[in-house]
């Protein structure tokens, strides 16, 4: 059976088995959904060079090309997955889509260097709105169990697919048409999808007589977005710069008043009950972990074979394929291993490989080879990457009730957003101050190098995170 999220939907239709067609073509939709946000996150980078020589952009707005969607998706990633709940997750699915959709079309169009800065901003406000519906429309449509974790693990792959196909796709169209077309591609992508979801979907929400917390939504949104602009500021400005420790200290501070709000209100937009649910907590925590080092290695990655190797952007893009692919496997192949080793063996496997490849990658030279500086070890970090989400994304979301779906869904988002943020400011300052300004080869490699290895250390430092915290089996729904 179905468990009780369509309560919006006839009577009769929420009492019978759900159609695999249908069923598997929403999990197609909000698959497409989660693709085109994860794109979007590392799409741009080849094509911020053409971006710059066309509209004038300063180094510090070229940087902000990156830093707007970015900043806007994290800030807003809580409250999108509420409004999922409270607003109708087809509803909120649609209106994301459509958000994220029109500002590309404003963002490839763009004449000025503030209206793609403005575009791009917008773009992760859509990008937040439609993330944690995706996950939540996907574990309301499919039955808890084998089938909703085969779900979740193609729901990983795809958007794992997204962020490795970024370069690929970028170097493609900045090559062969423009830069815009990096942007201008979402809006026939995202037309064809929003014409499917508002065919296809069905919509449901929780019923529950509960209203949006704004005081909580406006706190959790202004911590999470101040933070991720301290974070942002760290490239150009550093660590001691009062541009960079004013907005990573009142980001924190935020957020401590957001749980002190959440701790007294009726009717939270994050019930701190969750914190006590130990799968909940426990994989929140090691999605931080792990992509605050995953997410930095497509993009040391990029720029060792660009910037070492000498590779071009689109030669870059077809080098990194099969560690696309590798990433793409490991998740689909986590639902499998799940059900026979539980999922936090799996997590915890899958993070391990990652630590060994990102270990392989620490020892690359600037005259490495493709084979055994490009190929091999980003296969083996990749692999292990896929291997590791779908379980977490899976412990995540199974501790609460139907009715929080969608917040659950956007905590795990952003838990993954955050923590790859500050990875990789952390790991760009590393990187820097291992190559002291110099831009040769040798120089720039030891940089990467040295970034690898950091990332190797939060990977395994993960891994004892899991041991500890992750229950050994997965606590029963009632």
């Amino acid at each position: 059976m179905v468990q009780p999220h369509t309560d919006t939907e006839p009577a009769r239709a929420s009492s019978r088995p759900p159609r695999p067609l249908r069923t598997w073509t929403v999990v197609l939709a909000a698959c497409a959904g989660q693709f085109l946000v994860v794109l979007d996150v590392s799409v741009v980078n080849v094509a911020l060079p053409s971006m710059r020589a066309d509209l004038g952009l300063s180094a510090i707005g070229l940087q902000w090309v990156v830093n707007a969607y970015s900043i806007a998706f994290a800030g807003f990633m809580l409250l999108g997955g509420r409004a999922a709940d409270l607003f109708g997750r087809k509803r909120t699915f649609l209106t994301g889509l459509g958000l994220f959709t029109a500002a590309s079309l404003a963002g490839g169009l763009a004449q000025e260097d503030w209206h793609l800065l403005a575009a791009r901003a917008v773009q992760g406000l859509g990008a937040a709105v439609l993330a944690p519906a995706t996950l939540t429309i996907l574990t309301s449509a499919v039955p808890e169990g084998p089938a909703r974790t085969r779900a979740i693990g193609t729901w990983s792959a795809v958007g794992a697919g997204g962020g490795a196909a970024g370069g690929l796709v970028g170097g493609v169209l900045t090559d062969a048409l423009s830069w815009r077309w990096v942007l201008l591609i979402n809006v026939p992508v995202g037309a064809l999808v929003l014409a499917g979801a508002a065919l296809w979907l069905v919509e449901s929400h929780s019923r529950d007589g509960r209203r949006l917390d704004l005081p909580g939504a406006l706190l959790v949104t202004a911590g999470l977005a101040t933070l991720a602009y301290g974070i942002a500021q760290t490239e150009a400005e550093g660590w001691a710069a009062a541009a960079t420790l004013v907005p990573l200290t009142a980001g924190p501070a935020l957020l401590g008043a957001f749980v002190a709000v959440e701790a007294r209100t009726a009717a939270p937009l994050m019930p701190l009950k969750f914190f006590r649910v130990r799968a909940v907590s426990a994989a929140n925590a090691a999605m931080f972990v792990n992509g605050s080092a995953m997410f930095s290695m497509w993009f040391f990655m990029t720029l060792y074979a660009q910037n070492v190797l000498g590779y071009t952007p689109l030669g870059a893009g077809l080098a990194l394929v099969p560690s696309s692919l590798s990433i793409v496997l490991g998740s689909k192949l986590a639902p499998r291993l799940m059900a026979r080793a539980g999922a936090r063996r799996v997590a915890i496997t899958g993070a391990l490989m990652a630590a060994g490849g990102m270990a392989w990658q620490s020892t690359m030279s600037a005259e490495g080879t493709y084979l055994t500086a490009v190929l091999g070890p980003g296969v083996l970090m990749m692999a292990g990457a896929g291997l590791a989400s779908t379980p977490l994304a899976s412990l995540a979301t199974s501790g609460g009730e139907p009715g929080d779906a969608g917040l659950l869904s956007g905590m795990i988002n952003t838990s993954r957003t955050m923590g790859g943020a500050l990875g990789l400011a952390v790991l760009s300052t590393v990187a820097a101050s291992r190559t002291a300004g110099e831009a040769g080869a040798q120089a720039l490699t030891a940089g990467y190098a040295l970034a690898f290895r950091v990332g190797a250390g939060a990977l395994l430092a993960g891994v004892v995170l899991m041991l500890v915290w992750l229950p050994r089996h997965r606590r029963k729904q009632a």
